[in-house]
């Protein structure tokens, strides 16, 4: 049996006679365009929030849960929450959601470990069913906690 010449062992470029074209390594680019179109999303709401001022009634529109229930759901004082902390108001920030004002730099945070983990070419690991857990958690005893009468006084962002 004859061996297989050389060039027949080998795919075929496009065209006949052609050396197959050697692969190219994964730069890693389009696991940026993730991070990045997310950053620049959440830059410009944030841009738009520090720009014009939430903290006028109706100015966004209104909570649907609040308006209907009186009840303020973790979600609730959010904008006025993310003006407050693009204008560095910590104080004003806290009052209209303790919450998000904690929250806040914990997410730029993990937006940055994502960021850099996708520049690196390393993959990105999802989030754990516990975490999710635990967010469910922290967000269903903030809204049970700021409505309670005692605590309404500073947990809500109607004070």
């Amino acid at each position: 049996m004859d061996p297989v010449p050389e060039a027949a062992a080998r795919p075929a470029g496009p065209h006949a006679g052609e050396p197959a074209a050697e692969a190219v390594p994964d730069t890693g680019r389009p696991a940026l365009r993730a991070p990045l179109l997310a950053g620049a999303a959440v830059g410009a709401a944030t841009l738009l929030l520090a720009v014009r001022d939430p903290h006028a009634r109706g100015s966004y529109g209104f909570c649907p849960l609040l308006e209907l229930t009186g009840l303020a759901c973790p979600l609730c004082g959010g904008l006025r929450a993310t003006h407050d902390l693009a204008h560095l108001d910590l104080a004003g920030a806290w009052s209209a959601n303790a919450l998000w004002t904690v929250t806040a730099p914990v997410v730029v945070v993990l937006w940055l470990a994502w960021l850099v983990s996708a520049a690196r070419g390393r993959p990105v690991k999802g989030l754990t069913s516990t975490a999710g857990w635990v967010t469910l958690g922290v967000a269903l005893a903030f809204f049970v906690a700021r409505n309670l009468p005692g605590l309404q006084p500073y947990l809500t962002p109607w004070t």
